[in-house]
């Protein structure tokens, strides 16, 4: 490895600050270096085999129990392969959103910004600046020079994603960018991409029934025509996050990512298809989509934790691949969660639930919405905090609310206090066990798409909604913890005795939950006071013959 102010001749444009500033946001090379210069990078400049090494190294750091805060993005700057080819450009590997922190920096604003950020720009996007000259074009390579060795797919460092079980490398951070024929309009969605052939690329664009590029696809089958498509391989960050976001049909995300980054983005129109494409673009693979026949694609590990095994989808009849000089290939780590994917996927849509219920819903007792992201790719278990004292009407209303936002997110839908850390599945077992009775705080709505995930075997597939309640009803006896003073004391001896760092898990002291009497207080103190026998000497006083084993003491209200 070696520092990122060392990286080889061929990255010096990395550090271009003036035409970051002509522009108005960041490209692809700029964030590189805005990563190393935050320690956010690891760069790995010896020969990698991207076929069987690459991504099981950067997935170590998803299932080797490193925190997500200690997680970094990858520059494979040496990509090969199993039969030795040595490939031109490198491959940046979580390098969008290994963490929260490498999403802050391709966002540009501080987390706590992020989420109103992405309200506004849903709501007021940027038409995107035309341009001649891009940079994603200083190659151009097309007709029987793609027929060349190394000239189409067969030159690109596409990693294998799930070495074992995928069949060939498949595109992860492939943008593709379509236009609806009737409106003009363009979209632009992330799919996954098999590399079949020098000239061929495999896709499925059917995993998501209503995303632009299928509704673009059966269009143009209608009319009898292959679909124009270009496939944008690396390019500024704000574009990549516009891109896998989950956002209305008529939007262009290009538009939206202009929004995001605060200034319009540069487009460039293709050199075969009549498509608009982002001009810092690091790669872009045109061609046309066939729209008469379909032919096997898959196998390949998908975000649900399953391989998804072989099906018939669409492919592409490659016309042009055009890039940079030194591109940066870019390759979501993927697959099981956590994972690129689902950070970068989270970090966007929770606000827009939480939006969605606080303000198009008016739900104001709505405090967050917490999408699980630990093996279930966040679409599975959805929990919402409440504030305390929300009428009841208003808490099924959230949770109705947040099962019909999305067609298949929401398998299991919690409501939650705020005390209760959505972060930890414990804790919200605990909710669940504790705070619900299930005959009265638990609904199940039946026709819920399956979505993303293996299909059952009943009901054609047919999922459903699980909706719970899991708030306090009423006053709850204080949570059974030492005190919050106790336990920061004893915090204080463990650090001087030398004992291994504490990560504090919620709960990690007691605290009240509305019912807790005066005199118990006074009891708990004679006890810390070391004056129990006392205690014990008030309690002989109250012996009853009259009452039943583990009947409760009833107290006087004078007493609290």
């Amino acid at each position: 490895m070696t520092n990122a102010k060392a990286l080889n001749p061929a990255l010096k444009s990395y550090d271009d600050a003036a035409a970051a500033a002509r522009r108005g946001y960041p490209d692809l090379h700029d964030h590189v270096m805005a990563l190393a210069h935050e320690d956010l990078l690891v760069v790995v400049d010896e020969p990698i085999n991207k076929d069987t090494e690459m991504h099981p190294l950067v997935r170590w750091q998803y299932r080797g129990g490193i925190a997500e805060p200690d997680r970094k993005a990858f520059l494979f700057t040496k990509p090969t392969d199993s039969k030795g080819r040595k490939f031109e450009g490198s491959v940046l590997v979580a390098g969008l959103a290994a963490n929260r922190d490498v999403y802050r920096v391709g966002f540009g604003k501080p987390l706590e910004d992020i989420g109103r950020v992405w309200i506004n720009a849903i709501a007021n996007p940027l038409t995107p600046r035309i341009v001649a000259d891009a940079p994603c074009q200083e190659i151009v390579t097309v007709g029987d020079e793609l027929d060349q060795d190394g000239m189409a797919l067969d030159g690109l460092p596409v990693p294998i994603s799930t070495p074992g079980w995928d069949n060939a490398p498949y595109l992860s951070a492939g943008h593709y960018i379509t236009k609806d024929p009737d409106t003009g309009v363009q979209n632009v969605g992330n799919y996954r991409g098999q590399l079949k052939g020098p000239r061929c690329l495999g896709m499925n664009p059917s995993v998501e029934l209503r995303a632009g590029i299928y509704t673009h696809w059966l269009k143009y089958k209608a009319l009898g025509q292959p679909m124009p498509c270009a496939v944008v391989v690396g390019c500024p960050p704000a574009v990549s996050y516009a891109a896998v976001q989950k956002m209305p049909e008529h939007l262009d995300e290009v538009a939206v990512a202009g929004a995001l980054a605060g200034a319009p983005i540069n487009v460039v129109k293709a050199k075969t298809v009549d498509l608009m494409v982002p001009a810092e673009a690091e790669i872009v693979i045109e061609g046309f989509i066939n729209t008469n026949l379909l032919e096997p694609e898959a196998p390949f590990g998908e975000s649900h934790g399953y391989v998804n095994l072989q099906e018939y989808n669409a492919f592409m009849d490659v016309t042009a691949i055009t890039r940079r000089k030194h591109p940066i290939l870019t390759s979501f780590i993927s697959q099981v969660t956590p994972s690129e994917s689902s950070v970068i996927r989270r970090v966007a849509m929770e606000p827009v639930f939480l939006n969605h219920l606080q303000n198009v819903l008016g739900i104001r007792a709505v405090k967050r919405v917490s999408m699980h992201e630990p093996l279930t790719s966040l679409y599975a278990v959805i929990a919402i905090q409440f504030a305390r004292g929300v009428p009841e009407t208003e808490v099924w209303r959230a949770l109705y609310g947040a099962s019909s936002l999305h067609r298949f997110a929401g398998k299991w839908i919690v409501a939650i206090d705020e005390d209760i850390d959505p972060e930890n599945a414990d804790a919200l077992f605990w909710a669940m066990s504790y705070r619900c009775q299930p005959q009265y705080d638990l609904k199940v709505l039946d026709h819920k798409d399956a979505g993303h995930g293996p299909r059952g075997p009943r009901d054609n597939g047919e999922s459903a909604a699980v909706l719970i309640n899991a708030l306090l009803k009423g006053t709850f006896a204080p949570v059974a913890l030492p005190k919050r003073e106790f336990m920061e004391h004893a915090r204080e001896i463990w650090q001087r005795l030398g004992l291994p760092p504490l990560k504090p898990e919620s709960p990690w002291h007691g605290y009240d939950l509305g019912h807790w009497p005066a005199d118990l207080e006074r009891q708990a103190r004679m006890a810390v006071e070391s004056d129990y026998f006392s205690l014990g000497t008030e309690l002989a006083k109250l012996r009853r013959a009259d009452v039943e084993m583990n009947q409760p003491v009833t107290r006087d209200p004078s007493q609290g």
